[in-house]
């Protein structure tokens, strides 16, 4: 997929996704039987397996190496936004339940599905393309000062310029183990943060004891908690150049919440530790991303480990879905010491 947005340029690419991605949201509020269902989120499974990486490798072709960590923290914190907003959000369009004789569920597919269409129409207007050709972007900048981004960028790492694609040229890095290694340290990042975003409404509700309506809304402070902690950390890391104690700094305010929210007496302390572990665990997705960020060059390079760190970072959100199972509630211990591993 990094191939295909450096070749066709982000704005066809990601545009079209998003638009994809609204569409099919839509149709998911129409099917009839679980079937239909699995089909359908199978599809939107691949296409939204190109965009994370995508804009990663964006983001990367445009920032010199020590400016990357807070834009990659402003970009995940809109996504940690977004989380939290989605249990409020999805807890009013249920009740829209009954309106022209649709499910509440079906709503929630339907309306996000129609807002996911129109920010995919405003990426055909405002998406900017890569530093080289950003100039031709609804004047985003002009030509000379497009070349100044370039010569930023070539000075700092010496791949500013888009290079001819080859196969070997792309696929070379897969012999540097290093990239692998980030590959690594993501996926025990994303499985954990993936574990809580999926489960953590369960959690406060089973394991905790609130309602359904007070668990999607007590979702949200501790991802705004996390959002302080996530910039302020990529400032840190920027402003006086650490990647790896920055990485190593989040793991252990996660591993210090998960035991809080799982063993703690009380659920002021357990939700204490929600605080604790949504925020470690998601701030060390856009460090890990700047971390390897900083270690590689090359423009297919680095469209190569985007995809790969995005890629194996995917497969923790997969292994997140088996983590924490009802019939550990109301303690989840199982879930949380496989996190803490």
């Amino acid at each position: 997929m990094t191939v295909i947005i450096r070749k066709v340029g982000p704005t066809l690419f990601l545009g079209a996704l998003v638009i994809s991605w609204g569409a099919i949201l839509v149709g998911m509020g129409f099917v009839k039987n679980w079937k239909q269902m699995v089909a359908i989120r199978v599809l939107l499974g691949a296409l939204e397996a190109g965009y994370f990486p995508g804009c990663v490798y964006l983001l990367s072709s445009w920032y010199v190496r020590y400016d990357i960590q807070k834009r990659y923290s402003v970009f995940y914190l809109i996504g940690c936004v977004a989380s939290a907003l989605a249990g409020v959000l999805a807890f009013g369009l249920m009740q829209m339940g009954g309106i022209q004789g649709i499910s509440g569920w079906r709503w929630i597919f339907i309306m996000e599905g129609v807002i996911t269409g129109v920010i995919g129409l405003l990426t055909f207007v405002f998406m900017v393309d890569f530093p080289e050709k950003a100039h031709k972007s609804w004047k985003f900048l002009n030509e000379r000062e497009s070349a100044f981004i370039v010569r930023r960028i070539n000075r700092d790492r010496a791949d500013g310029n888009g290079e001819p694609f080859t196969f070997k040229r792309f696929f070379i890095p897969a012999l540097d183990l290093k990239i692998w290694g980030f590959a690594l340290i993501c996926l025990c990042s994303t499985t954990g943060a993936y574990a809580i975003a999926y489960f953590l409404p369960i959690i406060l509700q089973d394991g905790m004891g609130f309602s359904t309506g007070a668990a999607q809304c007590l979702v949200a402070p501790p991802y705004g908690f996390a959002g302080i902690v996530m910039y302020t950390t990529a400032w840190i890391s920027d402003r006086y150049r650490i990647r790896g104690p920055i990485v190593a700094f989040n793991a252990v305010v996660g591993i210090i919440g998960l035991p809080l929210m799982g063993f703690a007496k009380g659920n002021a302390a357990r939700y204490v530790g929600v605080f604790l572990v949504v925020a470690g665990a998601n701030s060390n997705i856009p460090a890990v991303m700047a971390y390897q960020a900083n270690n590689i060059r090359g423009q297919w390079t680095r469209a190569f480990c985007s995809a790969t760190l995005i890629g194996v970072g995917a497969i923790g959100g997969i292994l997140s879905s088996l983590v924490f199972q009802s019939k550990d509630a109301p303690g989840y211990r199982p879930g949380i010491w496989t996190t803490i591993a």
